[in-house]
């Protein structure tokens, strides 16, 4: 595992600029997802004549339907943001399976993401009851409980982040931990073969690999989903405050 217990590696520099393995992740990840949409989507008929089209559309409709149950038809124009967030989200955590490290196992990016949630919360808010209106509804219902919206306020972005960070974070610890101490299990009963730099460990093998599936895969899908919902959700109430 890459990067565990440590930040995100320095790949290299651009004079004064940082180029991390977050960021590199990243941009691999647009340009897989963008050859993989310009597939999905070519030569697209009216009546679909290909699986790849039959696919496009029913990830289409998924997200679709899953903003207009949480969000409402009028909320429809985030459609796309929800659909970037999830879909990057997704390769973000599942790219480890791949042996890179995972993109949203660096807080950088789940806080800029939970900070692009408060961004449109606040939005939605100071449109839907103006900008005196906002202010005033932190000291409702009374006015005694200010300190406790405004940190209710701030918690919402700083819950998500650490959400996301965390399991995927987690995840990653709990893998490289038990990958070591499988390492140590055999050499200690004599099950670790050498031959020069290069090691095989007998219980190394399957056991590190289903729990990164577990992690990597299902977790990490699941806390995307997750990640998505609650910022339909967030956003969409806060459209609906009066």
């Amino acid at each position: 595992m890459t990067g565990i217990g440590n930040g995100p590696k320095i790949v290299f520099e651009i004079g004064s600029l940082r180029i991390t393995e977050t960021v590199v992740m990243g941009w691999l990840i647009i340009v897989a997802v963008l050859i993989l949409c310009l597939w999905l989507t070519h030569d697209l008929k009216k009546v679909p004549e290909k699986k790849r089209q039959v696919v496009a559309e029913m990830l289409v409709n998924f997200v679709n339907n899953m903003v207009k149950e949480n969000m409402g038809v009028k909320m429809m124009k985030y459609a796309p943001y929800i659909a970037t967030l999830l879909i990057y989200a997704v390769f973000g955590a599942l790219i480890s399976m791949i042996g890179l490290r995972s993109m949203t196992a660096d807080i950088n990016v789940t806080a800029t993401w939970a900070l692009m949630t408060f961004v449109l919360i606040t939005y939605n808010k100071i449109k839907a009851n103006g900008f005196k209106g906002y202010l005033k509804s932190f000291a409702q219902p009374v006015a005694f409980i200010l300190p406790l919206n405004i940190i209710s306020e701030v918690a919402t972005p700083a819950s998500m982040a650490f959400r996301l960070f965390g399991n995927v974070a987690g995840g990653m610890v709990i893998t490289g931990l038990l990958y070591g101490a499988l390492g140590s299990l055999s050499s200690a009963l004599g099950l670790t073969f050498e031959a020069g730099s290069w090691a095989f460990s007998v219980f190394q093998v399957g056991i590190p690999a289903v729990l990164s599936v577990y992690f990597d895969l299902f977790s990490g899908c699941i806390q995307a989903y997750i990640f998505s919902m609650l910022t339909m959700v967030n956003v969409g109430a806060a459209a609906e405050t009066e």
